[in-house]
């Protein structure tokens, strides 16, 4: 009988911890939300078994004070355990994006649109990657895309008019330029 209670709470044991991360990890989004970025990574790294979103939210704090590499790393952390984590293939793109490093950026958006193709802002990120290396056809495409998931983000038809205007389209350049001006109250 005394053996059967201790392997009835060994059992408990998950149960209670992933209980008590719970709470922690509730205490760590509200520290990040206050801006207690220290505080919140401190905790974060004391759990031992990380989820992607926890992954996902040491790589965001690491992106706010500066440290993209490690940042990347957090991210990619994610993506291993739950390749559909479209949420760090997303912020992976945006810091190549800030290194200037569209290319890699290009793969990233990839991955989001191909998880999340509902996700306009995946399309419009996807379509400035594109933009930034030369391929403006494709850029459109995109910019076109996000419009159509979201036609009320004035960046998208910023963006989407000069990319007409750079492919030479200056009546589309024009209708998606009035658009924005609207958007924007110009």
């Amino acid at each position: 009988m005394k053996r059967l209670l201790i392997i009835l709470c060994l059992l408990c044991l998950p149960a209670a911890a992933a209980d008590s991360n719970d709470e922690l990890r509730g205490q760590i989004n509200a520290l990040y939300a206050q801006n207690e970025i220290n505080k919140a990574y401190e905790l974060l790294d004391a759990i031992k078994v990380k989820t992607p979103q926890d992954y996902l939210l040491l790589g965001n704090i690491l992106q706010d004070k500066g440290k993209l590499t490690e940042a990347v790393t957090m991210y990619k952390r994610a993506t291993i355990i739950d390749p559909q984590f479209y949420k760090a293939f997303y912020n992976i793109g945006v810091i190549y994006m800030q290194q200037d490093r569209p290319h890699l950026a290009v793969n990233e958006f990839k991955k989001v649109t191909d998880i999340e193709p509902d996700l306009p802002w995946g399309h419009y990120n996807l379509g400035c990657a594109f933009f930034n290396i030369g391929e403006t056809k494709k850029a459109r495409s995109e910019f076109e895309q996000a419009v159509s998931l979201k036609n009320n983000v004035p960046d998208f038809h910023y963006n989407l008019a000069y990319t007409y205007k750079k492919l030479g389209n200056e009546k589309s350049a024009q209708k998606s330029l009035e658009l924005y001006n609207k958007l924007t109250g110009n």
